[in-house]
């Protein structure tokens, strides 16, 4: 019997699980240096359509927020209204940026991608940061 409840509460928590962003740019960078990770920064727009997809589908999917809340301190801004650096210029969006502590621009992919896809960019993301 415990055992199912076990297996319950761990559906509920993966089924309910939301990406832990943080409320501002500041925020994550101060978490980044903190726990030595890298800071996952997503830029969108209020009327993009792939936006609304990206965060639909792909941060949505269970084992996509996992990764990002174990290796990533994220944030999401809206580009022209949301505080963060100007040399993440969003020509396009969505925009995935990975920085480092410091701000450092490691690594960056413009665009919507499948949960697939978006899984094995996480991974190159964390390699190279890793560097």
């Amino acid at each position: 019997m415990k055992k199912i409840l076990l297996l319950v509460l761990l559906m509920l928590n993966l089924f309910g699980a939301e990406i832990a962003w943080h409320d501002t740019f500041a925020a994550a960078q101060a978490k980044a240096k903190k726990e030595s990770k890298p800071m996952l920064v997503i830029i969108t727009t209020e009327q993009c359509r792939w936006c609304r997809k990206l965060e639909a589908t792909t941060l949505s999917d269970a084992e996509v927020i996992s990764k990002i809340n174990t290796y990533f301190a994220p944030v999401h801004v809206t580009r022209d209204k949301s505080v963060y650096p100007k040399m993440l210029t969003a020509k396009m969006v969505p925009m995935s940026y990975f920085l480092d502590g410091n701000g450092k621009v490691i690594y960056s992919i413009p665009g919507y991608w499948p949960t697939e896809d978006y899984q094995s960019i996480l991974d190159d993301a964390l390699r190279k940061a890793k560097k």
